[in-house]
């Protein structure tokens, strides 16, 4: 055992530069330190707790002060108070020093906390980003628009139908083969999705009567094979109009000014022959194409015309399932998509777009 060793004060002496010499780290966060630093909370947590070691080594139950009152005993009577003071003296200032940083931390972890927590309402808040309309909900909107400014009503109703609704109603009863391209989903007694907006006609002309003018915008459902042109979930729109005196003439003069007021008024229309079971004379109408105006382009696969959808004179049998007399009235109706007219406006390639939810395409339709 060396002299050192034996003698408390040298002991006590000892302990205190170690202490300094650990300390020193420490220095910078005293009170009267003129550069005590600005730290982050995690990195003030950070040095709290290797404070709490320090204070741990030097000053806890088995630090090197603490063995020094210990061998205050084994001192002759005259230098025990003198090694007794020496060694309050220095664990004193030990405890001064720590308890001044302990608390020089404190302080700069509530700051950092109260910085972190605040709000600065000077500062610009930051704007929602606005949705807007779909595509589909865009078009529906305009075609609705045109047919409100021609004095037609906007028809809606369920899109879960009887079979009676979706089918006998509009002259196509069972075994029917033009049940089959509009086959659709079916549930439990006897209800289906509808396959088509001629439903709300129905529903119209028993509810109002005639005459009638009307539109029946909405979703329909058919058991088709998603491809670019097909969808099993698509938007169509069917118009009606029963009166008295009604004729081909009016039809195609409305489907005109339609097309006048969606694509311009240099449009033009044509009638082809065709065969819809709830109409009699059954026509499909194109429409000059928006796009080229008649030579040919890729939207109407250089033909120069674009179908716009089916019409006709209202079958006599649909008048009776819905309570009109065909004797007094007659009436005509008309039918287009409103997906595949958009995605023609839009020059979409692929009418599955509209229904992918992919907001990077949806953007673009501001």
């Amino acid at each position: 055992m060396t002299e050192s060793e034996k003698d408390p004060a040298q002991q006590v002496e000892a302990a205190l530069k170690a202490f300094e010499s650990d300390f020193e780290r420490f220095a910078r966060f005293t009170v009267d330190s003129a550069q005590c630093p600005r730290l982050s909370m995690a990195e003030a947590e950070v040095e709290q707790r290797l404070l709490d070691e320090l204070s741990t080594r030097h000053v806890g139950k088995k630090s090197a002060i603490v063995a020094c009152r210990k061998l205050i005993v084994r001192e002759l009577p005259a230098r025990r108070a003198l090694i007794g003071q020496l060694v309050e003296k220095n664990q004193r200032e030990m405890h001064l020093a720590l308890d001044e940083v302990k608390e020089s931390l404190r302080e700069l972890i509530e700051t950092a906390r109260i910085e972190s927590e605040s709000l600065d309402v000077t500062i610009p808040g930051r704007r929602p980003r606005p949705g807007h309309l779909h595509p589909i909900t865009l078009m529906r909107q305009r075609i609705e628009d045109i047919f409100v400014s021609l004095g037609y009503a906007v028809e809606d109703d369920r899109e879960i139908e009887t079979d009676f609704y979706n089918f006998d109603a509009l002259n196509i009863p069972e075994g029917h083969p033009a049940r089959d391209p509009q086959d659709t989903f079916y549930t439990t007694d006897g209800f289906a999705l509808r396959s088509q907006t001629s439903t709300v006609q129905i529903h119209a002309m028993q509810r109002r009567g005639a005459p009638v003018r009307m539109i029946a915008p909405g979703r329909v459902f058919r058991r088709d094979t998603p491809d670019p042109t097909h969808n099993p979930m698509f938007y169509q729109v069917e118009g009606l109009c029963v009166d008295r005196g009604i004729t081909m003439a009016h039809l195609k003069g409305t489907l005109a000014e339609f097309v006048h007021r969606l694509f311009g008024p240099e449009t033009r229309t044509r009638f082809r022959p065709s065969y819809f079971p709830f109409t009699e004379p059954s026509a499909e109408v194109d429409y000059s194409c928006f796009n080229c105006g008649g030579p040919g382009c890729r939207i109407c696969k250089w033909s120069g015309w674009i179908e716009l959808g089916g019409s006709g004179m209202v079958h006599p049998n649909v008048l009776r399932g819905a309570n009109v007399d065909p004797e007094q009235f007659t009436g005509f109706a008309f039918g287009l998509g409103i997906d595949r007219t958009c995605a023609r406006i839009y020059e979409l390639d692929d009418i599955r777009l509209l229904f992918e939810n992919d907001v990077r395409f949806l953007e673009q339709f501001r």
